[in-house]
């Protein structure tokens, strides 16, 4: 299975800030960054403008290298549940990053009946046009 978008219905874009300019800019180069803080080192997923373990604003990031495991996962067969602009049927995931950090994403490449909870799996970028690239995981051998 493929991951298709529907031509001519617009996408969503994410609102673009000071806390995760840089997630988005790392993403254009197809490298996946957390945030990190700077002072105890807590890596955090979605970004924010302070720690919530230190309340540290002193945020950097860390460049992940886009392993982990399926977290939980719900497959879009109907495709008025979904998402307009993606073509069903499509996997919607949490990964949990090696480092612990969570992400929401989509699992590629496969077909839905076989994504599972625990599964490997490995970061892919997609251009989905000039000005937005997402990161999507594909299944890894461990």
């Amino acid at each position: 299975m493929t991951f298709e978008y529907i031509p001519g219905i617009p996408l969503v874009h994410p609102v673009i800030n000071d806390d995760n300019r840089a997630y988005w800019a790392s993403l254009k180069e197809h490298v996946l960054s957390v945030q990190k803080c700077s002072n105890c080192g807590l890596l955090l997923h979605p970004h924010r403008p302070m720690c919530p373990r230190c309340l540290s604003s002193d945020m950097g990031w860390h460049v992940s290298p886009g392993r982990g495991v399926v977290h939980t996962w719900v497959n879009f067969v109907y495709d008025r549940a979904g998402y307009p602009g993606i073509k069903c049927p499509y996997v919607v995931a949490i990964v949990e990053l090696d480092e612990g950090v969570r992400l929401l994403s989509n699992i590629i490449d496969m077909d839905p009946a076989d994504v599972y909870i625990g599964m490997p799996v490995e970061s892919v970028f997609t251009d989905v046009n000039e000005e937005l690239t997402l990161v999507h995981f594909k299944k890894r051998e461990k």
